[in-house]
């Protein structure tokens, strides 16, 4: 009901940074999530299509299922495994029916120098404890929020329309991602690998999330 009044200005583009981002949370509150994942989004792109403004919005990997063995390219077909990536690919399908034209940005295991991250979680961790044990049996794409900003208003400002995957390069477990932490910042403590069974969680984690960057 807020969204109308950003409009005032005619905005050239809309860039949409917010989201319901707690994915053991969203089992529980999937309404919640479905609201600001999904039907807010549906309102902005309304709004970007009667206006004309160029909508960037931010998506993730948590869209695909993780059985596959290979990037998943843009095309391959959604079939999320938990609430949080259900509302996303909500808010996917609600701005391609809109028929606003859109920037849809997917990524994946942001970092940064701020907020909170795995990244800063295993800093802390790594200077607070003698050892700490990390998944290995789930396989991502890490991503630089600085390099997502930077590539995403590039791509914005290049005429880039549609769906692009943006994430840093290779890929790695979040063990191997924790071990390459605690070293780079001479931490003493052991990082040891186990199982996503050893952590059980609400939300079904997707064990194999790496998005192809070809596109």
């Amino acid at each position: 009901e807020t969204l109308a009044a950003a409009f005032a200005g005619r905005p050239r583009m809309v860039i949409n940074c917010s989201a319901f981002t707690d994915v053991d949370g969203a089992e529980t509150r999937e309404d919640e999530a479905g609201i600001v994942n999904g039907s807010a989004v549906a309102e902005l792109a309304r709004l970007c299509r009667q206006h004309g403004s160029l909508l960037v919005h931010f998506s993730t990997d948590y869209v695909f299922d993780g059985k596959a063995s290979t990037p998943y390219p843009v095309g391959h077909p959604i079939a999320p495994v938990n609430a949080y990536g259900r509302s996303k690919a909500a808010g996917e399908a609600a701005i391609r029916a809109s028929g606003c034209e859109h920037l849809l940005v997917r990524t994946s295991w942001l970092y940064a120098p701020w907020g909170r991250n795995f990244v800063l979680t295993m800093i802390s961790l790594g200077r607070e404890k003698e050892s700490i044990r990390v998944v290995e049996d789930q396989v991502g794409r890490p991503t630089s929020c600085e390099y997502l900003a930077e590539r995403t208003l590039a791509l914005a400002e290049a005429g880039a329309r549609g769906t692009f995957h943006v994430t840093d390069g290779g890929n790695c477990s979040w063990y191997e991602l924790a071990a390459a932490v605690l070293a780079a910042t001479g931490s003493k403590c052991r990082v040891e690998p186990c199982a996503t069974s050893a952590f059980p969680r609400p939300a079904v984690r997707p064990p194999y999330s790496v998005l192809d960057l070809s596109k």
